[in-house]
């Protein structure tokens, strides 16, 4: 039965005993009846403040109850809800609320100037809790991307802000499940997932912010059965002393999913053996939904590194430079295209897709695919660092020195090289009492068996804070230009010359 998103907390208020948790984010609770009535509050405060049907409203709420009776209230409204990280610097905001025009921005920063806004802390006193009859928002949601590089976009979802309550729900979340969201719900994936378990009507356990012994201990806690992560938050819980990770009891996990960022092989491998490949997925797609691939653990271990086969839903090709499909085997770019036609799924405002004339869609990414349809991601084309006519993917080289006991992260760009054009430039995730010129010294030996002499770093920057955000997302072309600008100027800026990696060339 299709009925509005804007109606969910009530559909289950009426099925479900009173006390029945929705969310949960540490010892603060909301029933389905508290959600109901905290979003019809908050609905009729953001239409006092001049939502109407149609509008934009931009959240700017961390990971908490108050976000999901804002995204109800939202939708109440007959309105779309745009996710922002509340942390955004006032110039990124700006642009984006530019392109949006909003009629309402709901927390954030106070430097962002919205020019109609409701403080993050507040609270819809005086206004009345009952059930509200509203239009169904167009678009069910409108998330941002592009923020990195300077030009962001808002990408609009075509799909309504409708719920079937009788149909499966994605990715294989049981209905009534336990699910844990570990990541920012400014991001797509947690956005959309968290709220499809709601749709689905379990009980949502989140995270204010990502710790990977909390993370264990939550799902032993709610008995949860499904989960997405990132390659990051996997590898950080990962690198928890044995006895820490094996502590807790994760029987009662089903699936876990990771997306949203390249995933170490080794990594995945370590994840198989610890929880078994049935219970291991992973998916590759945009938020525009052009399309996606979706693999299993099991398929997994037969196709090593690969991120599955297309969905039913949708068409893929693999194009080379001359605008020709390349042969299995051969790396291309990804293009997609929905088997409903070109635009169906999404449309931007403040860009225009990278749009072949015959409708087919990419993403900046390439990949190859193996005899059997599998696909293997290189890197996005705007990320490939050109090395003296040689093409080096960072993601091959991150998973390569992630690897190294000692790196908890990695970013790997491509700096100016007088001789080669580019040269390929480490940032390392330390610990701070990490000795990083023995990690770099090591770092040779490390690699020659897991990646070509030319693909090697020739220097390294350390550091001690958190080069990805728990997203999984890192903000690889600020860095990339930030340290171009600091070489251009001479600025001085920890580097870490490989000793040994002249002798490659």
């Amino acid at each position: 039965m299709l009925i509005p998103m804007a109606d969910v907390p009530l559909w289950y208020a009426e099925r479900s005993p009173r006390d029945t948790i929705a969310i949960a984010h540490g010892s603060d609770t909301l029933t389905w009846e508290q959600l109901e009535r905290g979003a019809n509050r908050r609905a009729r405060a953001f239409a006092a403040k001049g939502v109407k049907p149609g509008d934009f409203v931009a959240i700017g709420l961390p990971n908490g109850n108050a976000f999901f009776e804002t995204s109800f209230a939202v939708w109440k409204c007959g309105a779309t809800p745009t996710s922002l990280s509340w942390r955004l610097p006032r110039g990124e905001a700006a642009a984006v609320l530019d392109i949006l025009r909003p009629s309402l921005v709901v927390g954030g920063e106070t430097d962002w100037n919205a020019p109609v806004s409701l403080p993050s802390d507040f609270a819809p006193d005086g206004f009345s809790d009952e059930p509200i009859t509203a239009p169904v928002a167009r678009y069910w949601k409108a998330m941002t991307s592009g923020g990195s590089t300077g030009r962001p976009k808002v990408i609009l979802d075509h799909q309504p802000a409708v719920s079937d309550t009788s149909a499966e729900p994605p990715l294989g979340i049981p209905r009534g499940a336990s699910v844990l969201n570990p990541g920012p719900l400014y991001h797509n994936a947690p956005f959309i997932l968290s709220h499809h378990a709601l749709f689905a009507g379990g009980r949502l356990t989140g995270m204010v912010k990502f710790d990977a012994e909390e993370a264990l201990r939550l799902i032993e806690a709610h008995r949860v059965q499904w989960v997405n992560f990132v390659p990051t938050m996997m590898h950080r819980i990962w690198s928890l002393p044995d006895a820490v990770r094996n502590a807790y009891d994760l029987s009662s996990l089903k699936i876990v999913f990771h997306m949203a960022a390249p995933m170490p092989p080794w990594l995945k491998e370590k994840w198989i053996a610890w929880l078994g490949p049935e219970k291991i997925y992973e998916l590759y797609g945009g938020t525009e939904r052009q399309g996606r691939c979706v693999i299993s653990g099991i398929e997994w271990l037969h196709h090593k590194g690969s991120v599955g086969r297309i969905d039913d839903t949708c068409k893929l090709r693999i194009i080379g430079a001359d605008g020709n499909d390349v042969a299995p085997g051969e790396s291309g770019e990804i293009f997609f295209l929905p088997n409903e036609g070109a635009g169906c799924t999404y449309h931007y405002l403040g860009a225009e897709p990278k749009r072949r004339p015959d409708g087919w869609e990419s993403l900046g990414d390439i990949g190859k695919l193996d005899a059997e349809g599998y696909l293997y991601l290189g890197d996005r084309l705007a990320d490939m660092v050109l090395r003296g006519g040689a093409n080096i993917y960072p993601a091959e080289v991150e998973a390569a020195v992630t690897a190294h006991p000692d790196v908890r992260s990695c970013v790997v760009v491509g700096l100016p090289d007088p001789e080669f054009g580019q040269r390929v430039h480490a940032i390392l995730e330390l610990d701070a009492a990490t000795d990083a010129q023995a990690v770099v010294d090591s770092m040779a030996e490390f690699l020659s068996d897991r990646l070509s002499r030319y693909k090697h770093p020739e220097s390294y920057e350390a550091l001690s804070v958190g080069l990805r955000e728990d997203s999984g997302k890192v903000r690889r072309t600020l860095l990339r230009d930030e340290r171009a600008a600091w070489l251009n100027e001479n600025r001085p800026f920890r580097l870490l010359p490989s000793r040994t990696r002249a002798s490659a060339d």
